[in-house]
């Protein structure tokens, strides 16, 4: 089990150089090594790293491990690019602006309990202090891996350090509960919950509003408002987010199992009016699902996917499927038996259930039948 934890370093005028130069030729670095692996179609890690390794060091001036470091992150750019372009999609040189160093256990050391660290940079080893938020506290005393340094756009240096710890075992038991993910209803579970809050709706509708009249006024001022906006928002969804799959992981008992609809690709798939459509493009679904995925790990809770294809077309009660048994956003209406509930409740049922039927069909029991006759 991992966690993320952020903290703020405090370099001094003259370190703060050194940690911005490293950055730079790090950066120059991983493109480099992007660009060999994309024209010459390359993405294995050993020939690029025979193609690139002695002439960066030369070049950049930067330790060895960090060389390494900046070709491994780009062998996995490379790799997600040439993946995505099996998949049909449209694809170009991966490439970063300034592009975060990936520290391991060899090239930075940290001390929580004094607050210091040192880090590999152009200059050797470096000597930080730092701050850790109080939240953050409670991993302090798991096992630290790698960390990634950065610099954020208001000038703040920030190490990312990932902690681990052992994944609790937990023996699961027989309580699965679907849930489905809405636009009129953030999260509908199938016992009946609903989670999320009205206004959250509201507020997005304003933004809404608020950004298409700054858009269409095209004034400096209004760029500079919209993008203050951007990150309002972002941060407003992020914070909805975290409270929402709080909610979900808490819901169940430890050793349960949450099922939600495999939404890869939904927004090429959904066909929906056109408010309902921007609402969908809006959705950070991903990150929704993301962050329950931890959080009921912690809590010993399984998570589970379903094909979302007919769940919110199918009567939970006779299993007729027709687009017509839902007239609207919130109704659910069968045309073929008259049963009529919450539109996303009658798909959270629909998701348990098909849950369970692919969990007994993988589960199925060997019979080994005797011999017939000696």
């Amino acid at each position: 089990m991992q966690r993320t934890i952020r903290i703020q370093l405090q370099p001094d005028i003259e370190t703060a150089k050194v940690l911005s130069q490293t950055i730079e030729q790090y950066t120059w670095s991983f493109n480099a090594v992007c660009k060999h692996g994309w024209e010459n179609e390359l993405a294995n890690g050993v020939e690029l790293h025979k193609a690139t390794y002695y002439d960066h060091r030369a070049m950049t001036g930067l330790p060895a491990q960090l060389v390494c470091a900046a070709r491994v992150k780009a062998t996995e750019a490379l790799k997600s690019a040439k993946s995505l372009k099996k998949k049909g999609k449209t694809v170009s040189c991966p490439a970063s602006k300034r592009c975060p160093i990936r520290y391991d256990a060899r090239s930075y050391t940290v001390w929580f309990d004094r607050s210091e660290l040192t880090i590999l940079s152009l200059n050797g080893r470096v000597k930080l202090i730092f701050e850790v938020a109080e939240y953050y506290r409670q991993y302090l005393n798991w096992k630290n891996t790698s960390a990634d340094l950065l610099q954020d756009r208001k000038g703040r240096w920030w190490l990312h350090v990932v902690m681990e710890i052992e994944t609790p075992e937990v023996i699961a038991t027989d309580e699965v509960v679907g849930v489905d993910l809405g636009i009129a209803s953030p999260a509908v579970d199938s016992k009946g919950s609903k989670y999320g809050s009205d206004h959250w709706k509201d507020i997005e509708d304003r933004t809404f509003e608020l950004r298409r009249r700054l858009q269409s006024k095209g004034t400096k001022s209004a760029k500079r408002h919209l993008k203050k906006l951007s990150g309002r928002q972002r941060r407003f969804r992020k914070d909805c987010d975290h409270v929402l799959s709080k909610r979900l992981a808490q819901s169940v008992q430890s050793g349960a199992t949450l099922v939600f609809e495999d939404l890869t690709n939904i927004r090429g798939r959904a066909k929906m009016r056109k408010a309902q459509r921007r609402r969908l493009h809006g959705w950070s679904f991903v990150q929704l699902q993301a962050f329950v995925t931890y959080k009921a790990e912690a809590r010993g809770v399984n998570v589970g996917f379903v094909d979302p294809r007919y769940t919110s077309q199918k009567c939970s009660q006779c299993g007729h499927i027709e687009r017509g048994n839902r007239p609207s956003q919130v109704e659910f209406r069968c045309k073929k038996c008259g049963y009529e509930c919450h539109a996303d409740y009658n798909a959270a049922i629909n998701i348990r259930e098909d849950f369970l039927k692919l969990r007994a069909a993988v589960n199925q029991p060997i019979v080994v039948c005797p011999e017939m006759g000696t």
